[in-house]
């Protein structure tokens, strides 16, 4: 099945998520092989999350942000602000400003990060068409240790608390575990699978649909261990 925008977006307003594979994807964002790899190259440069409440520091990440206007393509990147999510959406971490390293220019301007913006913004249209909207972008790495595994998403099965959200793989480093798990707000299970290749991703409704990531342990404990995703999520505005 082809990306088209049509189908990704009937698919998440039908059952409120949809995954494409790296191939799919590759189909409708336009660039090298040499941008994507500098692309993915970016998340080498993250920095250690200081926010972890439960104690951790197996996770890097960078942040930006973005706001878009009906009728205008593309998205105008924002002054850099701190992160925040209520505790009914982030019982870990949530309640105070989060503040991360800004994600590099050279990253934003990547064409694969616009791409999927892009890609994602369509879809977010759809669902919603007329909408201004606020955007994230989130670089994360997730690192695991023999005898002490990552944890993706610390705060469990959850809601972001925003409209849409796309998650991108760009990176799994002997790796074990890390299955997205897509369920109902009654918990219900709706889909369990891994992202694995390279821009391997998923589109959710969040306002429909909870998301989370099992935790991820090392294949080979003598080896470093890291799972690399990019997040993106569009509020609403007003």
């Amino acid at each position: 099945m082809s990306l088209t925008l049509d189908s990704i977006a009937d698919e998440v307003a039908d059952r409120g998520f949809a995954r494409r594979s790296p191939a799919e994807v590759r189909d409708v964002i336009r660039g090298s092989e040499a941008q994507l790899q500098a692309f993915a190259e970016s998340w080498q440069r993250l920095e250690t999350d200081g926010f972890m409440r439960d104690g951790g520091r197996y996770r890097l990440r960078r942040l930006a942000n973005f706001s878009t206007i009906p009728g205008e393509a593309g998205h105008r990147r924002g002054l850099h602000r701190a992160h925040f999510q209520a505790t009914v959406h982030n019982t870990l971490n949530g309640g105070v400003d989060r503040w991360f390293a800004p994600v590099e220019d050279a990253t934003v301007a990547n064409p694969f990060c616009q791409g999927l913006l892009d890609l994602g913004r369509d879809v977010a249209d759809r669902l919603h068409p007329g909408t201004r909207w606020f955007v994230e972008m989130h670089q994360f790495r997730v690192q695991a240790q023999a005898n002490s595994p990552g944890h993706p998403t610390p705060e469990g099965v959850h809601h972001d608390g925003v409209d849409v959200v796309l998650i991108a793989m760009l990176a799994r480093t002997n790796l074990k575990g890390g299955e997205t798990r897509v369920t109902d707000d009654e918990g219900q299970e709706l889909a369990r699978f891994t992202l694995d290749g390279l821009l391997d991703l998923t589109i959710l409704d969040d306002r429909r649909v909870m998301h989370g990531v099992t935790s991820v342990q090392p294949a080979d404990d003598a080896l470093p261990s890291s799972r690399d995703v990019l997040v993106l999520t569009w509020k609403r505005q007003g």
